[in-house]
C-alpha cells in the first residue's frame, strides 16, 4: 500500500508574508491522523494518539528549490499494561521535526530531529 504524499499549498503560497507561519501550523494540525511520524517521539514505550495534536513552528528558510522549516509537534502518548488503577495512562509528548516543502508541487517530507 503506498502512502499519500503530504502536501501545504496553502503555505507555499504564503511563503514570504506574514500568514506563512500561521497557515503552515494549520495545515500540520489538519492533517490526517497517522500522517506525521510521531513515534518518534514516544519516550515511554507507548502508542501515538494524534487526534488532537498542536504544531508550533520554529523557524523557516528558502534553500534551493525547497522551504525547510522546523515544526515543534505536541501530541499525546498512550502507555498501557501497567495494571495501574488508571491503566492506560496518557503523557504529554513531543518531537521536533525538519519539514522540507517542494517549491514546485507544495509535497512535504517530515524528518525527525534528535532532542
Amino acid at each position: 500500500m503506498s502512502q499519500s504524499v503530504l502536501r501545504v499549498v496553502r503555505s507555499l503560497e504564503a511563503w514570504g508574508s506574514d500568514s506563512f507561519y500561521r497557515l503552515l501550523k494549520e495545515e500540520i494540525e489538519s492533517l490526517q491522523p497517522g500522517a506525521l511520524p510521531l513515534h518518534a517521539g514516544v519516550t515511554r514505550g507507548g502508542v501515538v494518539d494524534d487526534n488532537e495534536l498542536t504544531a508550533t513552528v520554529l523557524g523557516a528558510s528558502d534553500e534551493a528549490g525547497v522551504l525547510q522549516a522546523r515544526v515543534g509537534i505536541f501530541f499525546t502518548e498512550i502507555v498501557a499494561g501497567c495494571s495501574c488503577g488508571d491503566d492506560p495512562a496518557a503523557y504529554n509528548a513531543y518531537c521536533e521535526f525538519l519539514v522540507t516543502i517542494d517549491r514546485q508541487t507544495a509535497a512535504c517530507a517530515f524528518e525527525p530531529l534528535e532532542q
